[in-house]
Parts: structure tokens; C-alpha cells; sequence
């Protein structure tokens, strides 16, 4: 499971950096010329409806590039690559999505520490909390008991405050009699 959700985020990461060469701030003339290379070997002499793209020289200049390496860039662009170069340029691009694997990798494992922290600490919380009602509960119980506690006395108080005011008023009549 693992290595198919490293291989998915690295052919993510590969596309987005294909499809997306201006969004860097490094000039892109690595990845452009070696699909016009591709694209020109695949236009044979039979087959002439293929036609490689119009090569765009404003993603140099959009880069941030100088005019130096705008003009070299050009200049690699006009040329075609070596069989050795598009070795290496394989190479160089299967080592940058290897260190993006393992870059994802190292934050996948970070991200899955955290959230196994972040679960038991949840967990934890919940006990607290769980704790917190049940302590409420028994306060309100103890609070309602302690009310009818007062109730009663209050109600005690009332029957013997009656009786004695009723046998004083008994008495003080039997007296004038």
C-alpha cells in the first residue's frame, strides 16, 4: 500500500512539474527540449502530419533568466540531444523523483506520527471529558438531593412551628375560660 501511494505521489509530482514549468523560479529548457526531441524522432518522413510544437523562448524570460542564459538556452533548444544526453537527463530527472519520493516519504511518516499523537492525545481528551461528566452528573444528583434536604427541614419546621403556635392558641383560650 505504501509503495503504490509513494509511486502515485511521485508520477503526481513528475506531472505537475511537466505541466507546470513556469511555476519554478529555475529555468525549465531540461524538461521542453528533451519532449521536442521525442516528438522530432517520432516525425519521420513517413509519417509527415506529426509536427513538433513551436518552441516558446518567453519561459526563459518568465523564469527570471538573464540574457546570457536566455541565449544559451536558445541556442540548446535550436540543437538536438545527444542519445548520452537524454541519458542523462533521465537520470538527473529519476534521481530528482527519487529525493521527491523519499522528501514524501520522510513527511508521510512525520504526518502519520503526528496523527497517531494527535489520536491519543484525542483519546485522552475524551476521558477527561467523559470524567468531567460523570462529576457532573454526581454534583447535580448531590445538589438535588441537598435540595430536598432543605425542603424537608423546611417543611419539619413548618409542622412544628404549627403545632406549637396551635397548642399555645389552645392553651391561651382554655385559660380565659
Amino acid at each position: 500500500m505504501r509503495v503504490v501511494v509513494q509511486s502515485l505521489l511521485g508520477f503526481t509530482l513528475l506531472s505537475s512539474s511537466i505541466l507546470l514549468p513556469t511555476v519554478s523560479a529555475e529555468p525549465a529548457p531540461t524538461t521542453a527540449p528533451a519532449t521536442q526531441t521525442t516528438t522530432a524522432t517520432q516525425a519521420s518522413p513517413t509519417n509527415p502530419a506529426v509536427v513538433a510544437p513551436p518552441k516558446p523562448s518567453i519561459i526563459s524570460a518568465v523564469a527570471g533568466a538573464n540574457s546570457n542564459i536566455q541565449a544559451q538556452a536558445l541556442v540548446q533548444e535550436n540543437k538536438p540531444l545527444t542519445a548520452e544526453q537524454i541519458v542523462k537527463e533521465k537520470a538527473s530527472q529519476e534521481a530528482k523523483v527519487k529525493a521527491l519520493v523519499k522528501d514524501q516519504a520522510t513527511r508521510l511518516q512525520q504526518l502519520e506520527k503526528a496523527n497517531l499523537e494527535a489520536l491519543s492525545q484525542n483519546q485522552e481528551l475524551q476521558l477527561k471529558n467523559d470524567n468531567l461528566g460523570v462529576q457532573v452528573q454526581v454534583l447535580q444528583s448531590e445538589q438535588s438531593a441537598q435540595m430536598f434536604l432543605y425542603g424537608a427541614a423546611t417543611i419539619a419546621v413548618g409542622v412544628l412551628l404549627g403545632f406549637l403556635i396551635a397548642s399555645y392558641i389552645y392553651t391561651k383560650r382554655r385559660r380565659q375560660w
